[in-house]
């Protein structure tokens, strides 16, 4: 049984891709995307339809300007969205617009109006998850959706500070970036690690352990993933939402994993509560410098990435 195969009995495999073809291949439960995937999926020829198409629908509508072109983005990615759902069993992930993540109402509004979008397409909620930043405002608004009945997950997630904050939110899932944790601390210390000192791993772990030993039911998704090792490390994990490269990795891999991660284990650790008001958020994340400068930097990247895709949009508008 290769790798893959093996870490499917333990975790649940996601795809990290705009790539339907990669989603065939690996077979995942689940997929994400994100506005980096999606501007690179827009600019194939393969996927030019689907611009095409958003394009087509709201051509010579009532919107002009500025709403026409937000119109035309939504209806993008959820169309890329439809069309993850004929392939994945499970769940697709969408991400609301990076520039509304201090904007507690902003991502409300969006992420109901995404929601509109499937249902209107005949996907039911239970199969979407919203995804928003981990900001402070990204978290109340998490709240407000969950209650109705929108299941979120939070990405850009560095810290313990804002996985906890998620987790008394009642949030459904969250994805603690690993990768570019590790990205981090090579840059600050100038040095490797080894797949089981993995910065990034270890955060996964310590927030993992702090879930199951205080009974919360948020699942935690690693992400962002740089080699197969932490991967591996993390098996056990709930999900871990993987790219193709690396889903092609443990595919070609023969070596025997176990689960490194476990519940049970878990419950008997002696960990203490950290809070999650305000107040504490702030604090502990301020004192995070990764967390900080890494959540701040991966809202950035995105944000340039929309306005990317937005200009390919202008000019399919002509």
């Amino acid at each position: 049984m290769n790798q893959l195969d093996q870490l499917k009995q333990h975790t649940v495999v996601v795809a990290d891709t705009g790539d339907f073809e990669a989603m065939r291949a690996y077979k995942p439960q689940d997929a994400t995307t994100n506005p980096s995937l999606i501007l690179q999926a827009s600019q194939k020829p393969e996927y030019k339809s689907l611009v095409d198409q958003a394009v087509a629908e709201h051509k010579g509508g009532p919107l002009s300007g500025r709403a026409k072109v937000d119109a035309i983005m939504d209806r993008l990615v959820v169309l890329f969205g439809l069309e993850i759902l004929k392939i994945v069993p499970g769940r697709v992930s969408t991400e609301v617009d990076a520039r509304l993540s201090f904007d507690t109402q902003g991502n409300i509004d969006k992420a109901r109006h995404i929601i509109a979008l499937y249902e209107r397409a005949g996907i039911g909620r239970e199969r979407i998850l919203i995804k928003i930043a981990s900001t402070w405002e990204g978290i109340k608004a998490a709240e407000v959706l969950q209650k109705e009945g929108i299941n979120c997950n939070l990405t850009l997630l560095f810290s313990l500070a804002q996985a906890v904050a998620c987790a008394e939110g009642g949030i459904k899932l969250i994805s603690p970036f690993v990768g570019r944790i590790l990205d981090w601390y090579k840059k600050s210390t100038g040095r490797d690690y080894a797949a089981a000192e993995d910065p990034g791993v270890q955060s996964v772990t310590a927030i993992y352990n702090y879930y199951k030993h205080f009974g919360y039911q948020t699942e935690v998704m690693g992400a962002s993933f740089r080699n197969k090792g932490e991967i591996t490390e993390l098996c056990g994990c709930d999900l871990l939402t993987i790219s193709p490269a690396l889903l092609g990795e443990l595919q070609g891999a023969g070596e025997i994993i176990t689960p490194k991660l476990n519940a049970a284990n878990a419950k008997s650790l002696k960990i203490e509560r950290i809070g999650s008001d305000e107040k504490s958020f702030r604090w502990l994340f301020n004192e995070d410098a990764m967390a900080t400068e890494k959540t701040a930097e991966g809202i950035r990247n995105f944000a340039k990435d929309i306005v990317k895709l937005e200009k390919l949009v202008e000019a399919s508008l002509g």
